[in-house]
This record gives C-alpha cells, structure tokens and sequence, in this order.
C-alpha cells in the first residue's frame, strides 16, 4: 500500500512539474505580462484636422459613396494624413500625423470604419506609432475605437481612442477632432 501511495504523489508532483513547465513565462506569478495591470498606461491627447477642403486639403475621396444623395456616405473611401496637434488651432504645435483610410461602412446613417497610424512627429514618442481600427460615427457625442497595436514605445500596445468633435463645418466637411487615447504597452 505504501508503494501505491508513493507512485500516487510522485505522479501528481510529476504532473505539476508538467503543468508549469507548459504554462507561457508571461503567464507565470511574479511576471508581469504585457497590457496587464502593471504595465505602463499612457494617456496621449490631441486634435485631429482633417480638411477635406481645398485648397491643400489632408483627406481625399478615392472611391465615391453608392448613393451620392445619401447622408450615410456608403461606399465612400477617403484617404487621410491628417495633422495632429497639441490644441485645437491648426497653428498649434504639431504633435504627428494621422495617417490611414475612412469608409462609409452603414446604410442607415453616417458611420465609418476607420483605420489609422497615429505616427508621432515629436517629443517623448517621436517615431513611434498607435495604431487605431474601429467604428466612428461622427455625430455620435463621443465615439470609442479600439488601439490594436503600436511601434517604437507603443510596441504590443493595446487600449482604446476616445473622440470628440471639437469643429464641423457641414459646408465644407471639414473637422477638428479632440483625441483621448489610452495605450498600455
């Protein structure tokens, strides 16, 4: 009976030896793994210009909504390099770009997929970048898109990217918008 014992505990103890050899090291007590709670949270805020307008405009149609009549612009392609700021006046200091794409990707009303570089031109991130992939509904009071990556200080970055519109002009479609992006990388 104690040999049965025996066998029992070596083979449990075996089995544990197994089982945390095969767990990934970041998952391991003690480490801290990327985008958990003990990684660094930075909060970055800026205005995005983006002038569709000319002269010098920094997005531009590619490829027209289905319905030109239509408010929800379904179909339309822009592609942007918007300028990012530190405050809202164009001639604020310049923080970086967005640079990217927008479609109008909803029948129903005015809503696009958007999907861009936040790449930073100055200061403690200059060179790095976060990227943004998600829906933007520009009428909404404050729209939330997820970070899905970074370069540079934002390497395996993730978090999210609040937006507000500060300006709309409806004649021209041109738009200043205030940026809260959250990244933990």
């Amino acid at each position: 009976m104690e040999a049965k014992g025996v066998v029992v505990i070596t083979l449990v103890v075996t089995l544990a030896a197994f089982a945390r050899a095969a767990r990934p090291e970041e998952t391991r007590p003690g480490l801290a793994r990327r985008g958990s709670a003990s990684s660094p949270t930075t909060h970055l805020h800026f205005y995005f210009h983006d002038k569709v307008s000319k002269p010098s405009p920094t997005a531009v149609r590619v490829v027209d909504p289905v319905d030109p009549s239509s408010r929800s612009f379904f179909g339309m392609i822009n592609v942007m390099d918007d300028p990012l700021t530190e405050g809202p006046e164009p001639e604020s200091k310049p923080m970086g770009r967005a640079q990217g794409l927008y479609m109008g990707s909803d029948q129903a009303k005015l809503g696009f997929l958007q999907a861009m570089n936040l790449v930073f031109t100055d200061g403690t991130y200059n060179g790095s970048v976060v990227t943004v992939l998600g829906r933007n509904c520009p009428f909404d009071d404050v729209r939330e898109m997820p970070v899905i990556g970074g370069t540079g200080a934002f390497r395996f970055a993730r978090g999210y990217a609040q937006a507000r519109t500060h300006t709309l002009d409806l004649k021209t479609g041109d738009a200043i918008v205030e940026y809260n992006v959250y990244v933990m990388h």
